[in-house]
Order: C-alpha cells, then structure tokens, then sequence
C-alpha cells in the first residue's frame, strides 16, 4: 500500500482573534483579600543590609545536629529516593507514636492515626479543609502566626477571633470562648507555647477548653510545634486528655526542636476518619513528605534526644537574658512560658508596631516584627526571637536603649 501523498501546496493559516489586551488571567477574590505576610513584608526592608542586628526570624540559628544530617546522606548515599506511602514512612509513624507516649503520654494508632507532612504548615492546611464547609467559622486565640487565619480563609471558612490580652498574661479567655461559639461554630485553633507571645495552657485551662468543645461539637486543632520548648514546668499535650483525645487534631514537627525548618517535616495526629481525610487531600497535592527528610526524621527521634535537650536549655538561658534586658532598657516583658519570642509592650512609646519597628531599623539597625503583623491583638507590642546568639541579643538590646533614650524614654 502506497503512503499517502504530502501536498506541494499549503492551505492559508486561519485567522484567529485573541482576546482584548485588556482582559487578564484573574486570581481568586479570596487571594486578592489575603494580605503578604506581615513578617516577610517588614523584612523586606532588611534584604540587602548587612549591618542589621536581627531578631527577627523565628528559625533555629543552631546547625540540625550531625547525626541527623549523617542518616539522610547515607539513606541517600544508598539511592534511597523514591516515594513513601502517602502516610509516611511507617518506621518513622511508629518512631513519632513511640516518641509521644514516652514525653507527651499522647496514645495513638501510627498506622491510622499519624499523617507525616511537609510541615506542620501543610498539617495545619489539610486539617482546615478536611473539616471546614464554605462559611464555617473557626475560632483562632490571637495574638497568632500569620498563617492561621488566611488559611481558614482560603479552606473557604470564616476566622473568628478570641482575643487574648496582656493584662492576663496573653491566657485563653474561657468566657469569651463560650460567647464566640456560634452554630457555625466548625472548630478552634490554638497554639501553645504561643507564636508570639510565649503564653502557654496548663492542664486545668486544657480540661476546661475540652468540656466546652466537646460540649458544642467543636474540633481542637492544636498546633504544639513549640511544645518542647517548655521553659517552665512540663507541656501538656491536649491529645493526652481523655477528656479531648476524640475531637482533638494535633500538629508539630522537627522544624524549632530540632532545628531542622529547612527539611520541612511535620506530623499531624488525630481520630483516624479525620487524618484519612487529610491523607486524601495529601495524596493529590503533595503525594509525600520527602524520604531523605523523613529518614532524617526518624534520627532526631532516635538518636538526637540530647541534642534537642541541650538547645532547649540554651534558649532558656537566652529567654532570661532579652527579659532581663528588655525590662531594664524600658521595654516591660513578661517572662515567656516557652517557644523563642519576647513581646514586650511598647504602648508607653506612642508610637504604632510598625513606626517602632521602622525607626528601630532605621535608626539603630535593628530588626524586630511588628505586634500588628499577628493580627489586631498584637498592636502595642513588638515580637524579638531569642533564636540567636548572646551577642546578637545584647547588641539588639543595645541598640533599642538607645533608640528609647531618643524618644525620651
């Protein structure tokens, strides 16, 4: 059978009409409405500047200890690469429920219970559209990261704010919780020790949470990243309580313990039907946390306890040192309860976060985050990471006494 034959000639192109130049791709309304980052939009002012003293970031300024580092080149080294199950390494599941039983008395099934994600930013996201239908509200306890409540938004729900204040410490407000819980009303959000503020829950505030939640039908996502860093006393993990266990979510990871943010590995633990309708959700957007990331993982579990221990204590020391100093240049700090944040007030100066925090760079070369950036709750008050070393925060306090004596402080 002969092939066809090629044509000599060929047909004129159609015409086609584009679109007008003015018409644009358009993003979703809801991502309009989102703001930047409160942090990163401030610290953008920073970039290219290396005279800056920065207290800024909350990340780790310690080295993820060697022998985490040691297990993935080796995992690597063998050409380990591949995908895990959608879950998580399961070695590394039974690592994470053997680890919080034994510090955390938290009982879970690591084969139905247990969700490993690309941080605890990623567990956080699929908790929120796991359970939220459009125009459900969640309660979120500020001051707060600045990621909770746009991602309430973006998962098509409606943050609703519980306002902590200063003059009880920054505590979770129980009363006003009650009053805040509407038919609607899908789940809180609650992060303790608490970015910013450091404020922490005790089991008598926790037991309380847990009977009006449950109550009221509503899911406790309970963001501990910070949980081993617990200056006073011992963390009380929500999921522990029999009294929550059921209607509890809990999120942590590697990234502030074990100073491993860049590896960006979490966990999400909680009711089986609710970690297997976030593994869902995983499945079709991450697929997996990384496998070198996940054998690292199961190091710091099994390996690096004293390491974590030991980088725990030194914060301790340093928390005392900035409260000390930041009380004695004129910014009032209550002493933080856990994570690596001071936020002292600066009301007294007159001044808004965001003005302090401007002249502060600009005048004394020292970069703190504005209150304001952790929602309206945190205006009065400037957030200053304790993640660095002592020099670093002497030369910070330094330079913020002399920025006060200029405002005639």
């Amino acid at each position: 059978m002969k092939p066809d034959r090629i044509p000599t000639t060929m047909a004129e192109p159609q015409k086609i009409d584009f679109p007008s130049s003015e018409l644009r791709p358009r993003v979703a309304q809801v991502v309009q409405e989102i703001p930047p980052s409160g942090i990163r939009a401030f610290f953008e002012l920073v970039i290219g500047r290396d005279d800056v003293v920065s207290l800024g970031v909350g990340e780790p300024d310690f080295v993820t200890p060697w022998r985490i580092r040691e297990a993935a080149f080796y995992r690597v080294s063998k050409g380990e690469t591949s995908y895990t199950s959608n879950a998580g390494l399961l070695s590394l599941r039974q690592a994470i429920a053997k680890y919080l039983y034994r510090r955390f008395e938290v009982q879970c099934d690591p084969k139905k219970e247990i969700l490993v994600t690309v941080g605890a930013s990623e567990g956080l996201d699929l908790a929120l559209r796991a359970l939220i239908e459009p125009g459900d509200e969640v309660i979120v306890w500020e001051p707060c990261y600045v990621a909770y409540a746009p991602l309430v938004r973006l998962a098509g729900g409606v943050p609703v704010s519980l306002i902590a204040s200063a003059e009880n410490g920054f505590g979770l407000d129980m009363v006003r919780l009650e009053q805040l819980i509407t038919p609607r009303t899908r789940a809180i959000l609650i992060n303790y020790p608490n970015n910013p503020t450091g404020a922490t829950l005790r089991r008598d505030e926790l037991v309380a949470l847990a009977k009006i939640c449950t109550a009221n039908g509503v899911v406790m996502i309970s963001d501990e990243i910070y949980g081993e860093l617990t200056h006073d006393g011992e963390h009380v993990s929500l999921a522990a309580l029999p009294e929550a266990a059921d209607w509890t979510i809990l999120l942590s990871g590697f990234s502030k313990a074990f100073a491993m943010t860049g590896w960006r590995l979490g966990y999400a633990v909680g009711p089986s039907e609710i970690i297997a309708a976030m593994t869902k959700i995983h499945q079709y957007s991450m697929l997996c946390a990384p496998i070198m990331g996940q054998r690292a993982a199961e190091a710091a579990l099994t390996e690096c306890l004293d390491d974590m221990e030991r980088m725990c204590e030194i914060y301790a020391q340093r928390r005392n040192v900035i409260v000390d100093g930041l009380n004695h240049v004129g910014l009032p700090c209550h002493k933080p309860a856990g994570a690596f944040y001071a936020f002292p007030s600066i009301r007294h100066t007159g001044l808004s976060s965001i003005e302090f925090c401007k002249r502060l760079l600009e005048e004394e070369s020292v970069a703190i985050v504005p209150g304001c950036a952790f929602g309206p709750a945190g205006e009065g008050h400037v957030r200053m990471s304790y993640a660095v070393g002592f020099d670093t925060i002497h030369k910070a306090i330094d330079g913020i006494g002399r920025f006060l004596k200029k405002l005639g402080q």
